[in-house]
């Protein structure tokens, strides 16, 4: 239905309570793109952002993200041109065991981006796409409490976990819908991708990571659209039936 002239829109509204209340442009903005969103297009009709964090550690409370990084996914192909990677300065100081492992080192780290300048520069990059990410709900997790921290709330943009995806693809493959089963898979990322004979990147880079979750995710949403799966609505359902406990 058109709205009556001189009527404000359900977004209208939104972005004028948003902006009323003191709210950051970039979570207004997040939250204009993403109310009413429409479910019911065929994936290739979204963009994708595939996202990894690297952190210092897995406690969202005492640790933080040193480096973020993102690739962009458009027509279900991906666009490796637009893409994002930067470090983060971590506050508390990068001599934890979880920065050794990335690769990074504290010279690295000292001359990067503090969160609060790295943060608008990332939520600018995602802007209208979807987040995709393994095991999405811990990358998800440090970045809305980056928002909340920051800008006072977090983002609504939504997302979709390639390893939920894997979970209901291995599920259809042994009920015979699609390929034959493969009994006692592992879900790690780097396990995934060979085991479907995708191209491998080094592990432990948040800019290599998020390459290698594309590829796994364009994998399991192309097999996933063979088997019936053609809406971003029907592919949550497909992935939300996968509540994995972390």
């Amino acid at each position: 239905m058109i709205p009556a002239p001189g009527k404000p829109t359900l977004r209208q509204r939104l972005a004028d309570l948003l902006q009323g209340g003191g709210v950051h442009p970039a979570i207004a903005r997040n939250r204009e793109l993403f109310t009413g969103l429409d479910q019911n297009l065929p994936l290739e009709e979204y963009d994708f952002a595939v996202v990894d964090t690297e952190l210092s550690g897995l406690n969202p409370r005492r640790h933080e993200i040193v480096s973020i990084g993102a690739v962009r996914i458009r027509g279900l192909e991906i666009v490796p041109q637009d893409s994002f990677h930067r470090l983060i300065r971590p506050t508390g100081g990068p001599a934890s065991s979880a920065v050794v492992v990335h690769g990074l080192t504290p010279e690295e780290l000292k001359q990067a981006e503090p969160l609060d300048k790295v943060l608008p520069q990332f939520l600018d990059y995602m802007g209208a796409s979807l987040m995709v990410g393994h095991h999405v709900s811990l990358d998800a997790g440090f970045i809305n409490r980056a928002c909340k921290r920051l800008y006072g709330r977090g983002l609504i943009t939504p997302c979709l976990d390639t390893l939920r995806l894997a979970q209901a693809y291995q599920e259809e493959q042994y009920s015979g819908r699609f390929d034959q089963y493969a009994p006692r898979i592992s879900f790690t990322l780097p396990d995934l991708a060979e085991t479907y004979g995708l191209p491998r990147f080094p592990a432990h880079d948040a800019a290599m990571d998020a390459l290698q979750t594309a590829y796994l995710f364009l994998f399991l949403a192309k097999k996933l659209q063979r088997g019936g799966i053609h809406t971003l609505r029907e592919l949550y359902r497909v992935s939300w039936r996968w509540r994995i406990s972390y």
